[in-house]
């Protein structure tokens, strides 16, 4: 979509002995920034992230579930929200970021783990990795979100020799990760994407 934008050309003119100022409205078409914010979202942690980064993308963007989202195509830049499973984005997160092609992209993810640690560093390599062929990825971010309490349940039951058993370091992290995303994490999230929103836009 093309909207009128109004500006002035000032120029300095002699009129006789006098230089006055001559002024020229002038219209030329600006292109509005295509914008799509999609999530995937199981407990809804990163559905809340989408919903804070959409306070600061322009006032046009379109925002889906990832169920519901359009095809890839004629966008400026998309953002890509994924909760993390088996150390990447989620299947459907997967299948949907394969489409994209020829775009800039901003991902953001949400995982059980810490944000710091090697399976969060790891899993957004493997996201990236995803897109970077095809597109140019401008940002990324990752922040602890609560784990499903089905999972943890199932956790509870394996045997103390497994290796995703609940032992007392998962169990704090288990109880970390319930109170995120909080508005640190949301927060966090806009000071990546504020930016990147600022560049495209100028």
């Amino acid at each position: 979509m093309r909207l009128p934008c109004l500006f002035l050309h000032k120029k300095l003119v002699r009129v006789g002995r006098r230089t006055v100022t001559h002024i020229t409205l002038l219209y030329r078409e600006e292109r509005l920034l295509k914008t799509l914010l999609v999530y995937s979202s199981r407990t809804g942690n990163t559905r809340k992230v989408a919903e804070a980064i959409l306070e600061i993308m322009p006032p046009e963007t379109q925002i889906f579930p990832i169920e519901e989202a359009p095809s890839t195509d004629g966008y400026d830049f998309i953002a890509l929200g994924y909760w993390v499973d088996r150390g990447g984005p989620d299947k459907i997160a997967k299948e949907y970021m394969s489409k994209i092609k020829g775009t800039k992209i901003g991902l953001f993810g949400t995982l059980g783990a810490y944000p710091d640690s090697d399976h969060a560093t790891k899993a957004m390599a493997n996201a990236e990795a995803l897109v970077e062929q095809d597109n140019v990825v401008l940002g990324h971010c990752i922040c602890m979100g609560k784990v499903d309490p089905a999972l943890t349940e199932r956790f509870k039951s394996l045997p103390a020799d497994h290796p995703h058993a609940m032992t007392p370091e998962r169990i704090a992290r288990h109880i970390e990760a319930a109170k995120h995303p909080n508005d640190e994490d949301l927060a966090k999230a806009q000071s990546v994407f504020s930016p990147i929103i600022n560049d495209l836009v100028d």
